[in-house]
């Protein structure tokens, strides 16, 4: 089928009590493992190029590719640009086939950020596509530490910029290898009572799996996102394709040993985000 939104995928979720999971891809390898799960669990997907991926491979490529998947895929796919900086880098993912823009103005002045966001949903919505904001830093896993979102601040930067879904700050972190953490749900709950649109968790890895899948069913947080776990599933595959040979060295040969394992890892992240 072809692409769809940000928002046609999160709307019925915030109805339906489920969430849908952003998986943040590197390559061919892991965006087509990725959809695989998302056809054998009969959910939908958003692919998500972020500033990594982006360094290693040009945007309208990652576009085609995603587009390509889309088509074939049995079930709603999302092209995601996640954590785009300024406009022009926006502008280039809307131009290159993709269906949502994640803006990321959450180191600025609220009312910068508000309205640099604005302007990126203008853009996109008037390209007929979904556009997502972030209030409230979140930081990253032994850097940079996270700056909780305000929820009054949440509900003026949602009113003011009509984004399709907001990321917000609540205990998360990237990069984050473990599950030990744990999200601020008093937080949650304040920020939810002060806005209708749906929320998404950055650096989802790091939240356990059981307070993910309460989450999903019983809040307005529609949307996680999910990259470290994955990417260590598929360096411990590829770490096994390599030693299991060293004579071999045909990266093709190599590589297709990762798509199982990471298929499974993937349909063990999609599977707890269903409605109950």
């Amino acid at each position: 089928m072809p692409l769809v939104t940000l928002a046609d995928v999160l709307q019925p979720a915030l109805k339906g009590n489920y969430a849908v999971a952003g998986l943040v891809t590197l390559g061919w390898e892991d965006m087509r493992a990725y959809v695989a799960a998302a056809e054998e669990e009969g959910v939908p997907v958003i692919l998500q190029a972020g500033p990594s991926c982006r360094a290693h491979t040009p945007l309208p490529v990652l576009g085609k590719m995603f587009r390509h998947l889309a088509e074939g895929a049995a079930v709603p796919v999302v092209a995601h640009l996640d954590h785009g900086y300024t406009f022009e880098e926006c502008r280039e993912a809307l131009d290159s086939g993709f269906t949502s823009l994640m803006f990321d103005g959450s180191r600025k002045p609220l009312q910068q950020n508000i309205e640099e966001t604005r302007a990126i949903v203008e853009m996109a919505h008037g390209a007929g596509i979904s556009c997502e904001g972030e209030i409230g830093f979140v930081g990253y896993s032994g850097g940079e530490g996270s700056a909780g979102t305000d929820p009054a601040e949440a509900a003026q930067f949602a009113a003011e910029t009509g984004v399709d879904a907001m990321a917000i700050s609540v205990g998360n972190v990237h990069l984050q290898q473990d599950k030990e953490g744990g999200l601020d749900e008093p937080r949650i709950r304040a920020i939810e009572a002060l806005t209708e649109v749906p929320l998404v968790i950055h650096g989802g890895s790091g939240v356990p799996v059981a307070q993910r899948t309460a989450l999903a069913r019983g809040s307005k947080i529609c949307k996680f996102n999910i990259g470290t776990e994955l990417r260590m599933a598929f360096g411990q595959a590829m770490r096994a394709a390599v030693n299991a040979d060293p004579d071999r060295f045909d990266r093709v040969t190599i590589l297709k040993e990762t798509h199982d394992p990471v298929v499974t890892a993937a349909r063990q992240v999609l599977r707890a985000f269903k409605a109950g």
